[in-house]
């Protein structure tokens, strides 16, 4: 039997050239907020169970959604939350037929993830 020689190749050639592009990170940031979003929904239902159930165990709720971490979830999920609003009026302009040149659906890409950082922004600034 002839002995084959073994070609050494690139596990994933097509990664050494591939950048990804702004609709798919729009696109994937979209699916990601909207599931994001359950996780913060999750913790304010536990909040308000525990408060329905007993003093002991909202103390132990309240500590936890109080805490930095509980912070950190919501802020996170405020951004997803307007993340996820924008992209859907971006949606909303794509399928009335505007905005489909690769060029102007990058542009409202990155119009929706800054957008979505700023009106973070202002929302916590005007609650505190």
């Amino acid at each position: 039997m002839a002995e084959t020689k073994r070609v050494e190749r690139p596990l994933s050639p097509h990664l050494q050239i591939y950048r990804p592009q702004m609709t798919a990170i729009a696109s994937i940031l979209t699916r990601i907020t909207g599931n994001g979003v359950i996780v913060a929904a999750v913790l304010a239902v536990w909040w308000l169970l525990a408060a329905a159930t007993s003093d002991s165990y909202f103390a132990v709720a309240d500590a936890v959604v109080t805490s930095w971490f509980g912070d950190l979830v919501f802020t996170a999920s405020l951004w997803a939350v307007w993340y996820h609003y924008l992209a859907g009026l971006r949606h909303l302009y794509f399928d009335a037929g505007h905005g489909l040149e690769v060029a102007t659906a990058e542009r409202l890409g990155w119009a929706c993830i800054i957008g979505a950082f700023v009106l973070t922004l202002i929302t916590v600034l005007l609650v505190q």
